[in-house]
């Protein structure tokens, strides 16, 4: 008969038998697996916020009214310098 293995924690390299370790112990290992399927759980819902930003993005890009490149619209400050010049002559 095989015997059965008692679950162990690696910490810094080190075994520890799971029923070995204090009630303190046992609790901060259950608080790290809870903090870490929450950082997994908040990793996939950034990915799929990420993919519905960049569809976003794109389906913006398809909606502006295409640009000329190489038409330049004035800027508003040349063109309230100009607006200046004219009435100081």
């Amino acid at each position: 008969m095989s015997e059965e293995q008692q679950p162990v924690l690696t910490f810094d390299g080190v075994e520890y038998p799971i029923s070995d370790l204090s009630v303190e112990a046992k609790a901060q290992l259950e608080s790290l697996h809870h903090a870490e399927a929450e950082m997994k759980r908040l990793q996939v819902q950034l990915a799929m916020i990420t993919t519905a930003r960049n569809a976003y993005t794109q389906a913006l890009a398809s909606a502006l009214p295409k640009v000329i490149q190489n038409t330049k619209k004035a800027k508003p400050k040349a063109a309230a310098k100009k607006k200046k010049a004219a009435a100081s002559a």
